[in-house]
C-alpha cells in the first residue's frame, strides 16, 4: 500500500494578471461614467446599454482583481486550499451579472421599437468612437494576462470584447440616425449588444459552474488519462479515478492503481506522477498504489 501527494507551487502569472486587471478596471470605470452621462444627454439607449455593459465590466474587473488578491492568501487549517476557489465564484457572478443586464436591455429596447425617441446622433457618435478606443486599449492590456488558462481573466476579457462590439453597434446606429434619420437604429443596436452580452455571460457562467460542480477540466480527457495509466508496466487496474479543478489551471487528481509484482510500488508511483505531469499538466495528484488481489479492491468489485 502506498499514498503519495505530489504538489508543486501553483505557478500562475498572478502579477501580470493583477496589473492587467487593475489598469483595465481604472480605464473602463472612468469611461463608464462618461458614457452614462453621454447616454442621458443624447437620449441613446445604445449608449446606455453599452454603459450598462461597462458597469458590469467595471464590477467584473474589480471583482476579478479582488479575487486574485484573495487567492494569494495562504492556506489555513480551515481552508486547506486557501482562497483560490473565490476566483471561480467571481467569474460565476460576472456571468450571471451579464445575463441580467442583457435581459434588462431587451426590455428597454422593446419599448423603444414602438416609440423611437429623438437622439443627438453627433454626440452619440463621438462618445461611441471614444468608447471603442477605450475598449481596444483595455482588451490589449488584458491580452497580456494569461486569459487562456485563467477563467477569471478570460471572463474580464470577454466583457471587454462584448463592449467593443457594443461600441461598434452604437457607432453604426449613430451614423444611420445622422444620415437617414432612422431612430429605430438605436434600439436595434442595443438588442445586438444585448445578444453579445448574453452569449458571453452564458459561456462564463457555464464554465465556472462546471468547475464549481467539480467537473473534469475541459482540456483533460478522463478516459485518456485512465488508458495512459493502464499502459504502465505491471499496472492491472485503475479505479476510483477523480479529476477536478480548484481554480483555472489548477487540476487535481486522485486514484487507486492496482499492480502485480513485488517491489514495484515506488517505480509505478513515480511513472504515474511523471505521466500526469508531463502529458496532462496535472501537478497535484494523490495516488494509492496497491497489490492486485482476487476480487480487486474497488467499491464496485472491478479494476477498470
Amino acid at each position: 500500500m502506498g499514498h503519495h501527494h505530489h504538489g508543486h507551487s501553483h505557478g500562475h502569472s498572478h502579477t501580470g494578471n493583477k496589473k492587467a486587471l487593475f489598469s483595465s478596471f481604472l480605464l473602463i470605470t472612468a469611461f463608464m461614467v462618461v458614457e452614462v452621462i453621454g447616454g442621458f444627454l443624447t437620449n441613446s439607449l445604445a449608449l446606455l446599454s453599452d454603459a450598462g455593459h461597462m458597469l458590469s465590466d467595471s464590477v467584473a474587473l474589480g471583482l476579478s482583481f479582488f479575487a486574485i488578491k484573495l487567492g494569494e492568501r495562504k492556506a489555513t487549517e480551515n481552508k486547506t486550499y486557501g482562497y483560490k476557489r473565490f476566483e471561480i465564484i467571481a467569474a460565476a457572478l460576472n456571468g450571471l451579472t451579464l445575463i441580467g443586464i442583457s435581459l434588462y436591455i431587451f426590455i428597454e429596447a422593446y419599448h423603444r421599437f414602438f416609440n423611437p425617441p429623438v437622439i443627438n446622433s453627433m454626440g452619440m457618435l463621438t462618445i461611441s468612437v471614444i468608447g471603442l478606443l477605450v475598449n481596444i486599449i483595455a482588451a490589449w492590456i488584458l491580452m497580456k494576462g494569461d486569459k487562456e488558462e485563467n477563467l477569471n481573466v478570460r471572463s474580464a476579457f470577454l466583457h471587454v470584447i462584448g463592449d467593443m462590439l457594443g461600441s461598434v453597434g452604437a457607432i453604426l446606429a449613430a451614423l444611420f440616425i445622422y444620415f437617414f434619420g432612422w431612430g429605430i437604429a438605436d434600439p436595434i443596436a442595443s438588442v445586438i449588444v444585448a445578444v453579445l452580452v448574453l452569449i458571453s455571460g452564458w459561456r462564463v457562467t457555464k464554465d465556472s459552474l462546471h468547475i464549481l460542480m467539480e467537473g473534469a477540466p475541459i482540456r483533460i480527457e478522463v478516459e485518456k488519462v485512465k488508458k495512459t495509466l493502464m499502459g504502465i508496466q505491471n499496472v492491472k487496474g485503475v479505479h476510483d479515478l477523480h479529476i477536478w479543478s480548484i481554480t483555472s489551471g489548477m487540476p487535481m487528481l486522485t486514484c487507486h492503481i492496482a499492480i502485480e509484482g513485488e517491489g514495484m510500488h515506488d517505480k509505478v508511483l513515480h511513472q504515474a506522477q511523471s505521466i500526469l505531469h508531463d502529458d496532462f499538466g496535472i501537478e497535484h495528484s494523490t495516488i494509492q498504489v496497491e497489490q492486485q488481489e482476487p476480487g480487486c479492491p474497488s467499491h464496485h468489485g472491478v479494476c477498470n
